[in-house]
């Protein structure tokens, strides 16, 4: 008898050809893990569990399926329009066979988890201005099913009893310490013991869909002087990656693949998922294989990681610090592309191995404007590469963006201290008519949109004055503003920072002349008269 065995390591097509196979017939039997119970389609007249507990190497031991993965997998049992019956096998440890008998044959309560990720929410609800004081906060949760679960199992739920007494004080607590712990983190500010808003941390937070202990950790982490090493550290640091599983033995795996990275990983604890998340983060940026179970891990890790880096860069931006907002730009630009900073920007188009990089370095080839600016029959001696792989170089190299950058200062002549200096830049693509947005990056996990950053900031100090993030079709007009410094005359930088791209970022002078304030020079004439 065939035996097909369906994991999360397979690639699409090739869980579309199981489940194919299955459905036509032509194989009866199939072996599923339990992780991939939710995504499923697959129907048989019998299921087989062949255990209710999995290991996680977090915590070092086996640990039970959650009741509802158990009900999901049962739920596989019996193919509509085919069987009028289905048939499900539960092996379990003995001592488990009374409880999962009752569970089987007496209805099972939905409870809420609200209160586990309270705090997230009531951090969104303070930013929408939805909960403006704690009496809202008390409202908001009278409207949530974990309210209507209360009464009907308290002993769930902590609470001494379910009279309306021990109701109120049960969410007034329940408020106080969310609220609390919200305003520790820095993410709201609590006036007068009652009336609660929004600060900086949490609408960070709200607008990026992360968590509260996340955005406190990077604020909290992030220094000026915070190099590429201390941002991967803090970004695998995340609470989103909590949940990232590790199997059993394979902390050996991850030390292995660590020992050939160049970021070590101090203190390292290879059952932790966040050095799992750090590891397989520079397996990633060195292009080395994972294996099949870790690569659907390695791409759970990078589809989070595109919006933790926009939060970071806009904490960093938030304390002003211009070299680490730039680090964290570049973090995600090695993050699209699956390359180091160090690398050449040529690995960013298809075909390009390690010896065709050296060639063109050899020629004096060191960007892609490089190569697109050769002659036909150079380049393609230079390459040597066949007709398609040509060609699919030369469809990258197109849609690679080319942006001519003009400024200005409005009204430069006029710009006194104290006063606000808009800063007008003009973006144009060059050599396109219609735009192609849509980055080329095989080796990210979803589809990628381009994005940019605008920065203004003054190298010397270390100190960033203006950011904006923009999206860039065929040409745009921004305008930044920041406030001047006291009077003399300022050499800054203006980069335009690509969010996915290695080799296109750019950057120019700013010259501005800050004069003394109207009210100053006003002031100090009025005095010598009076003299």
């Amino acid at each position: 008898m065939a035996l097909l065995f369906l994991h999360e390591g397979l690639s699409a097509e090739e869980q579309r050809a199981v489940c194919d196979l299955h459905a036509s017939g032509a194989v009866q039997l199939v072996v599923v893990t339990h992780s991939m119970c939710w995504g499923l389609t697959l129907r048989a007249q019998l299921v087989v569990l062949m255990d209710t507990q999995h290991y996680d190497g977090s915590e070092h031991r086996y640990i039970d399926y959650p009741i509802t993965d158990i009900l999901q997998m049962m739920g596989g049992a019996c193919r509509p329009l085919v069987d009028d019956t289905g048939k499900c096998v539960l092996l379990c440890h003995a001592p488990k066979k009374l409880f999962y008998r009752k569970f089987l044959f007496e209805p099972f309560p939905v409870e809420s988890h609200l209160d586990h990720f309270l705090a997230d929410h009531m951090c969104a609800e303070v930013v929408t201005k939805t909960i403006e004081n704690k009496q809202d906060a008390v409202d908001y949760l009278t409207w949530t099913f974990m309210y209507r679960r209360l009464t009907q199992n308290p002993n769930y739920y902590n609470l001494q009893g379910a009279s309306h007494r021990h109701l109120s004080e049960h969410l007034s607590e329940l408020v106080e310490t969310t609220l609390g712990d919200l305003e520790a983190a820095r993410c709201i500010a609590i006036d007068q013991d009652m009336d609660v808003s929004p600060l900086n941390l949490g609408m960070i937070a709200s607008y990026y869909y992360i968590q509260y202990t996340t955005v406190e950790l990077f604020a909290s982490s992030l220094q000026a002087g915070t190099k590429l090493k201390g941002l991967l550290e803090i970004l695998a640091s995340a609470a989103e990656f909590d949940a990232l599983p590790v199997r059993l033995r394979e902390d050996d795996i991850l030390a292995q693949l660590a020992a050939h990275q160049p970021l070590k990983i101090e203190g390292a604890r290879y059952n932790d998922p966040h050095t799992k998340a750090n590891v397989i983060l520079q397996c990633h940026f060195s292009r080395r294989d994972v294996g099949r179970e870790m690569e659907a891990d390695q791409a759970t890790v990078l589809d989070r990681t595109t919006r933790l880096l926009q939060a970071m860069v806009d904490v960093i931006s938030s304390s002003g610090w211009l070299a680490p907002a730039l680090a964290t730009m570049e973090l995600s630009q090695m993050c699209i592309q699956a390359m180091w900073d160090r690398d050449s920007v040529l690995l960013q188009l298809p075909h390009m191995s390690k010896g065709v990089v050296a060639r063109c370095v050899e020629a004096g080839v060191d960007s892609i404007f490089d190569l697109m600016d050769m002659e036909d029959n150079v380049r393609n001696a230079l390459l040597g590469m066949s007709d398609a792989q040509l060609a699919d170089v030369a469809r990258v190299c197109n849609r690679y963006p080319n942006i001519d950058v003009g400024y200005e200062v409005e009204d430069e002549d006029e710009v006194t201290s104290g006063d606000s200096v808009t800063v007008v830049v003009t973006l144009q693509r060059e050599g396109v008519e219609v735009p192609q947005t849509q980055v080329h990056s095989p080796r990210f996990p979803k589809e990628k949109e381009e994005e940019w950053w605008l920065v203004i900031g003054d190298v010397a100090a270390n100190s960033l004055l203006c950011i904006k993030r923009i999206t860039l079709q065929l040409k745009a007009k921004v305008k930044l503003d920041f406030v001047a410094p006291e009077p003399g005359e300022y050499i800054y930088k203006l980069y335009l920072m690509s969010d996915s791209y290695l080799g296109c970022d750019q950057e120019y002078e700013l010259k501005v002349n800050v004069g003394e304030a109207v009210d100053d020079v006003e002031g100090e004439e009025g005095s010598e008269e009076s003299d």
